[in-house]
């Protein structure tokens, strides 16, 4: 297994990545953004992706992105964590967010932040390893355009 910063060239594994969460998370007609948009905005430098290959295949990655804070300064957004499902257990996804914790830390951000649905348990006992602290009392936001 390899672990490693993405290139132009896994795009297209990421976005099918991106699906398979988004079925994972009973919404897969919520991935609207096409592999053509994926690409323009990586190569926009928009975000970055961490990737676990094994075999030539891409089988896990985290896409983050530099966001501020006005309260606690330069951080990292993990938007996606995912490693499919015939990898979990194995140790993939510790090797992903180890690597992501430490590009966020070479990157100088004082925190990393991330979301994580309330029903994922698997996720939430992932996450609990790292003693990660969940804020419950801010609601997420959006407006679509």
């Amino acid at each position: 297994m390899i672990i490693r910063q993405a290139t132009i060239a896994d795009i297209a594994a990421i976005r099918d990545l991106v699906y398979e969460l988004a079925v994972y998370e009973n919404e897969p007609d919520a991935l609207t953004a096409s592999l053509a948009h994926y690409q323009e905005q990586f190569e926009a430098g928009l975000y970055d992706v961490i990737v676990a290959e094994v075999n030539d295949e891409i089988v896990g990655m985290a896409l983050y992105y530099l966001r501020f804070s006005t309260w606690k300064g330069k951080m990292m957004h993990l938007e996606d964590f995912y490693v499919k499902e015939a990898y979990r257990r194995s140790g993939t996804g510790k090797k992903i967010f180890d690597a992501f914790l430490e590009e966020s830390k070479s990157q100088s951000c004082t925190m990393v932040i991330w979301q994580v649905l309330d029903w994922n348990q698997i996720a939430i006992n992932f996450y609990d390893k790292y003693d990660a602290v969940y804020d419950k009392g801010w609601w997420n936001c959006k407006l679509y355009f």
